[in-house]
This record gives C-alpha cells, structure tokens and sequence, in this order.
C-alpha cells in the first residue's frame, strides 16, 4: 500500500431542491388552495475516522468530491427528499485545514469519531408555505440554497505513543523489528526507511504500546532537506521520543545535536517532549570508547544515556521499563 499523509481536496455540498407553485384542483374541493410542497435539503459531506485506514491514499486522485442534490417539492404539499449525505472514511489522527485560511476545522482521533465538513444547502418553500389570510392564493416560491464549498487539507499524523528518531542507519528500522512485530526493509545505506513504521510493543501484562519508526530526519529537515519534514508532523502527538543514536558514527554528539537542533527548529512543541537519549550498536565498538561516548552524550544532553545492541537484543529490557514508567 502506498503511503500518502497529505492530501488537499475540495468538497461541495448538495444544492437543496427547490420549491414549487401547485393547486389543488379536485371536483369536490372547490377551494383546493395552494399545495406546492417545499423541497429536499442537500447532502452533506461527513469525515469518518477509521481505525483500518492507515493512509490517504483514497484522496490522492480524487481531488473534488460531491453531495446529491436535494428534489423539488411535489403537489399535495409533498416535501422533496433530501439529498443523501456522503461519507468520507478517514485514517485515525487526520486533521482537517482549511487551505484558504488555515484554521483547524477538525481532528479526528478516535474510531468512528465524525465532522461535517460542507453542510448541505436548505430546500426551497413551495407557494404552500406563502399562504396567509392576506394571500389566499400565493404564486410564490424559493429556490433552493446551494451547498458548501470548502477546499480542505487532510493531514495525517500517526497515533503513536513512542517515536524513534535519529539520523539515518543509526538503527531504528532494527529497533522497532526486534521490539515488534513489524518488519521494516533493513540495508545499509541511508534512507533505508521511506515511510514511517509502526509496530505494537507489548508489556508485560499484554497491554500493547504503539511505536512509530521516524525517517528521513537530516540536518536541515525543518526547512525541507531530505525526507524529514514530511514526516516530522507524525511525531507531534507521541508522548515519549527514542532517541537513537550510532555508536559508530563519526560523531555521535554531533549526530544527537543535529536532531535536537531539528526539533528546535520545526517547533510545535517538539523539543519540549520526553526523550530517551539511547547509544546503538554497542558490539561494534570497545568498551572504554563506548563510557567515554556515554559520557560525552550525558553531558551535552543533561540526561542519562541508555546503550543497547538492537541485533544482538542487549539493554532492550532496560529501554522499555524506562518507557513504561515515563508513560
């Protein structure tokens, strides 16, 4: 399935029906009087969050979707019927925007949890409506009113609890494989991971935690270098963030600051999030270098540093009681 987080569309509400001019004209009823009925309110269109959903795919060449109009109004004072309404099923965590003004007209995170976005158009009144005491035989009626037209952007941002973050190749396609069940294409060569990954972590009493692999994430991301400013956004509603870092990088100080200063720099509260500052790959390096590291990494980062082995399954148990009790 191809992954696609975004998605601008426009939706147009149905038009309400019209109304209509009627009289009775029945032998015995010489006074029939007016009967035109009042037409049918348009479709609306109703975003639905669904927990199957995992992408905005359904939108990526759909761009203008429509409502049924509402009918005219018939004789006998009969109101036209309304028009139906259109469902838009939605992954959960989609934010609706409006393009024009960018203001936030919806977020949808719960299953089932719904939003109209254009209400449909009111029918019309047919000449039935008009009749009064001072017009006894009105030729009146109205049209119906036309629907909403909102151009919208669709913004998908994954539920998860826990994000992995770090610079390419420091591990976290291994991380969440070894820690879930998901199974992430694993090389290495950067940009390994093209869309973000999530995997159910389970706890000891079975309950399960959602973590989400992050990638792309380069210096310059907040400003659109690489991959990392498309899927930055997924991480804004985790509660704890992983960082990961390569024990046999070049730098690895230099590697967490380049994150940290990423986070600064797209803002939206990242950098004010929990992390877990975490030292990868501690079978390929020696002993005394991996302490002086750590040491380094504690000191720049105010924080206790974790060191784990994701191949070899080493320092896992440590990470994840550190994350449950953040939690």
């Amino acid at each position: 399935m191809q992954f696609i987080d975004q998605a601008s569309i426009i939706l147009k509400a149905g038009k309400g029906g019209n109304g209509i001019v009627s009289f009775r004209r029945e032998k015995f009823v010489p006074a029939g009087g007016p009967s035109g009925g009042n037409g049918g309110k348009g479709g609306s269109i109703i975003l639905v969050a669904d927990t199957n959903l995992q992408t905005l795919l359904d939108f990526k060449f759909n761009r203008e979707i429509f409502a049924k109009d509402g009918f005219k109004g018939g004789p006998n004072k009969r109101s036209g019927a309304s028009g139906e309404n259109t469902i838009l099923k939605v992954p959960c965590g989609t934010e609706v925007k409006d393009i024009n003004t960018g203001i936030i007209l919806g977020d949808l995170t719960e299953d089932n949890q719904s939003l109209t976005i254009a209400h449909g158009g009111r029918g019309g009144h047919g000449n039935a409506y008009y009749l009064s005491n001072q017009n006894r035989a009105p030729e009146s009626f109205t049209e119906g009113k036309e629907g909403e037209r909102w151009e919208v952007q669709l913004e998908l941002k994954l539920l998860a609890e826990v994000g992995i973050i770090g610079l390419p190749n420091a591990g976290k396609s291994t991380l969440i494989s070894v820690l879930s069940s998901a199974r992430p294409k694993i090389a290495n060569y950067p940009f390994t991971t093209l869309i973000p990954n999530l995997g159910v972590v389970r706890k000891a009493d079975g309950n399960g935690c959602l973590f989400a692999d992050i990638p792309g994430l380069i210096s310059g991301a907040a400003e659109g270098v690489g991959l990392g400013h498309d899927f930055l956004r997924h991480i804004q509603r985790t509660k704890i963030l992983i960082h990961l870092i390569d024990s046999i990088a070049e730098s690895p100080v230099h590697d967490f600051e380049v994150i940290e200063n990423e986070l600064k720099r797209y803002g939206n509260g990242l950098l004010n999030k929990e992390r877990i500052v975490v030292l990868n790959k501690m079978e390929l390096v020696d002993e005394n270098y991996l302490k002086t590291i750590t040491k380094k990494l504690e000191n720049v980062s105010k924080k206790k540093v974790l060191v784990i082995s994701s191949s070899l399954c080493k320092g896992l148990s440590s990470l994840l009681s550190e994350v449950w009790n953040r939690i």
